[in-house]
């Protein structure tokens, strides 16, 4: 519990940024019928018929101390979309980077094995060997600075109708560049301190003379 709660309440390091990584999903739909475009006192209304496109699923990267955020559309959320978003991060995001302090859900996909079962050993062993993980612990995803990333996305961009992959690519696209250029920083503030107090349940009771 106390361990990912530190990690933003470090000093910014260049050499060693922190990356919070979260991952989302999104219903593909088209219109059916072209919306109502908007008019002096009548707003834009789209029709109640849609087109289906599927499901989709992309991944979101935040550096909070740097205000920076990449959002990256996959489709799916295997082990080998996660492994190709950590080569992403290591190789693109974040090449000079002497190690990257990367804070993420415990879920299976989210270790070593998911870039051993995708690229030879050496391939994988180069990029996770950049990371310093800090997995959230069980039903504490929340404490992932990502999440909030996550809503303003969902909030901001993702609200309305998308039809396809390239839609949704375009459109997550534009919104990073939009917020980093801002650019716009989370400002994390509960701390270790915090947790002893309000998350006291999950911590042991210790008796007398323990």
């Amino acid at each position: 519990m106390e361990d990912v709660p530190d990690v933003p309440a470090r000093p910014p390091d260049p050499a060693r940024p922190l990356v919070c990584l979260d991952e989302g999903s999104k219903e593909l739909h088209g219109h059916a019928v072209a919306p109502l475009t908007p008019a002096p006192g009548r707003p834009a209304r789209d029709d109640d018929t849609f087109t289906r496109g599927g499901g989709t699923a992309f991944f979101l990267l935040s550096a909070p101390h740097l205000g920076w955020r990449d959002v990256l559309a996959t489709g799916r959320r295997t082990a080998a979309d996660v492994a190709h978003v950590v080569r992403h991060l290591v190789d693109v995001a974040f090449p000079a980077a002497e190690r990257i302090v990367l804070v993420v859900d415990n879920l299976n996909t989210h270790a070593a094995g998911a870039l051993y079962q995708t690229f030879p050993p050496a391939e994988a062993r180069r990029p996770w060997r950049q990371l310093e993980v800090h997995y959230t612990p069980k039903h504490g995803s929340w404490l992932n600075v990502a999440e909030i990333e996550l809503s303003v996305l969902g909030r901001q961009c993702l609200r309305g109708r998308l039809a396809d992959r390239p839609t949704l690519d375009a459109a997550v696209a534009a919104w990073a560049a939009a917020r980093n250029a801002a650019p716009s920083r989370v400002s994390w503030q509960f701390t270790t301190a915090d947790a002893r107090v309000t998350r006291h349940r999950l911590y042991p009771v210790l008796e007398p003379g323990d």
